[in-house]
């Protein structure tokens, strides 16, 4: 079944799964018992032995402790705690009173979160989870939906990690290209100047981040998106209070008398500083040779920094915790157990499906979905100046299929520029970033997806809600990038294809949503 039409079934299974029952868990456990039945061929007793493999796989990996995503869980973990922390030294609760005393609208509350994102660009676990803690408690006063903050959070993290060579996925990207640009003979320019080249290209992040300013600015609510956006506005309810939202408190924590923002902002300011300067230490470390920030940055291990700095955080909030309770007296030291209790609940949510997400996409993996997949476009006789729409919708759909972003380009970026060079090489540019664009849009629409998943988590919004309601924002995006990468592909002008994209998404913005000043009076109602 390896290889075939049939490794396709099992993604497509959960997600339809997921879109019938809206329950993650199930659906992926169907997905899960499908891919192993058909690596198994049907034999009942090998089907058990291999998601038990796979899930063995998740801790364990060739007799060692798999720290990758041991390391990832544990930083969930300790974020639950660190948030349960900031929640009881009253942190939380001043900060939010600060920020409606400054942030007066509804937009301006989600335009932080939109600035954090583009700023926080380091890797996209750590910019999905640090921007939800700090803009949460700004959006719920302002009657934000969680599920618009975890769509802010995903459509800046990704996309902005995907065109920054400083950072975790751009210094990778940079390594693979060169490799692809050797072994084709290109020498007119560097690995680098290519990949900064192929930034403006990047069509489908240019339409995301268009997008999330026209859906915070004008208050353009797609889909379901409205349902969410409504309740937050005239109840009040940022969630919907009958489903399980991940990073969220239950417990009734008490919180301290005597807080400032300064218990929220130093914990996430150890937690930002140790996570970077982690980030460095361990990719200085690894390097070889003459040091580059490029370098460091190809060679960092994110889920040893993404620990380092969460321990940071952690120790800096228990020590904001100790002198509430011990030289305040804000708060009672007692809540000590309850409040690590509390945390760890919190996430648990996020790991359980963390855990089932990786468990489909390892047997997925083993199934060749995506060398099925890359291998049907080899295959084909394409028409050569479709060839970048051609790239950006299979790899949308692999990474979709696959809920893996950087596995979607890690297959598809040799072939892509494997194609371009036995073709047209004066594509081999256009045709990758194709890839690129292609990946992170897939990743969005992925209920699969670790990204997507850490997204509605950091958000605190119920993780099918999130999928459900960023589905149509990104689909619009795949539209407005399509005509981009149709007009790179038939003209070669990277400017034309540019400037039709910028105009496309001028068009969104006078054909959707509220006018400025029904926005205003909008935010004028909420604050009343």
């Amino acid at each position: 079944m390896e290889n075939t039409f049939f490794s396709v079934l099992p993604p497509l299974l959960a997600i339809l799964m997921v879109v019938i029952t809206r329950r993650v868990l199930l659906s992926l456990g169907f997905g899960i018992v499908a891919a192993a039945i058909l690596l198994a061929d049907f034999n009942i007793g090998k089907t058990l032995a291999i998601i038990w493999d796979a899930v063995k796989g998740i801790f364990i990996s060739e007799g060692a402790l798999n720290t990758s995503s041991v390391y990832i869980i544990l930083f969930l973990l300790l974020l639950g705690i660190i948030t349960a922390f900031i929640s009881i030294s009253g942190g939380s609760k001043a900060f939010g009173d600060w920020a409606m005393k400054r942030v007066k609208t509804r937009a301006g509350a989600q335009l932080i979160g939109v600035i954090l994102g583009i700023i926080i660009f380091i890797d996209d676990y750590f910019n999905a989870l640090a921007v939800g803690q700090v803009t949460r408690p700004i959006t719920d006063r302002q009657r934000v939906s969680r599920a618009k903050l975890a769509y802010i959070i995903d459509s800046t993290s990704a996309p902005i990690c995907v065109v920054s060579p400083v950072s975790s996925w751009g210094a990778t990207i940079i390594v693979l290209i060169g490799t692809i640009l050797t072994s084709h003979g290109v020498t007119e320019y560097s690995a680098f100047s290519a990949f900064m080249q192929m930034v403006p290209m990047n069509f489908y992040v240019w339409a995301a981040l268009g997008l999330v300013f026209i859906a915070v600015l004008k208050n353009v609510n797609l889909g379901s998106m409205k349902i969410h956006e409504n309740r937050a506005i005239n109840e009040g309810q940022v969630f919907d209070p009958s489903k399980p939202v991940p990073g969220e408190l239950k417990e009734d924590l008490p919180t301290s008398r005597t807080g400032t923002i300064g218990d929220l902002i130093w914990p996430i300011l150890a937690l930002f500083i140790g996570t970077v300067g982690a980030m460095v230490w361990t990719g200085a470390q690894a390097t070889e040779g003459d040091t580059t920030i490029l370098k460091i940055f190809e060679n960092t291990d994110v889920t040893l920094s993404l620990i380092l700095g969460g321990l940071s955080g952690f120790v800096v909030t228990m020590l904001m915790f100790a002198r509430q309770a011990l030289v305040l007296r804000g708060v009672e030291a007692k809540v000590l157990g309850s409040g690590v209790v509390a945390g760890l609940k919190s996430m648990l949510p996020a790991v359980y499906i963390l855990l089932f997400a990786w468990t489909i996409g390892d047997l997925i993996g083993r199934l060749e979905t995506g060398t099925y997949l890359a291998g049907v476009v080899q295959n084909a006789n394409l028409n050569i100046s479709y060839l970048p729409v051609i790239l950006f919708i299979l790899a949308g759909f692999m990474a979709f299929a696959t809920g893996t972003s950087w596995g979607s380009f890690g297959i598809l970026l040799p072939i892509a520029g494997e194609i371009a060079a036995v073709s047209d090489i004066s594509l081999i540019l256009p045709a990758m970033a194709a890839v690129l664009s292609g990946a992170v849009f897939g990743d969005h629409c992925s209920p699969i997806s670790d990204t997507t998943i850490l997204s509605s988590t950091g958000a605190g919004s119920n993780h099918i809600d999130h999928v459900m309601t960023q589905l149509p924002y990104a689909l619009l995006s795949a539209g407005i990038a399509s005509v981009g990468f149709i007009i790179i592909g038939i003209t070669g002008n990277t400017i034309i294809a540019l400037v039709v994209v910028i105009i496309l998404l001028v068009a969104t913005w006078f054909f959707t949503g509220k006018s400025p000043k029904e926005v205003r009076s909008l935010d004028e109602n909420v604050t009343q």
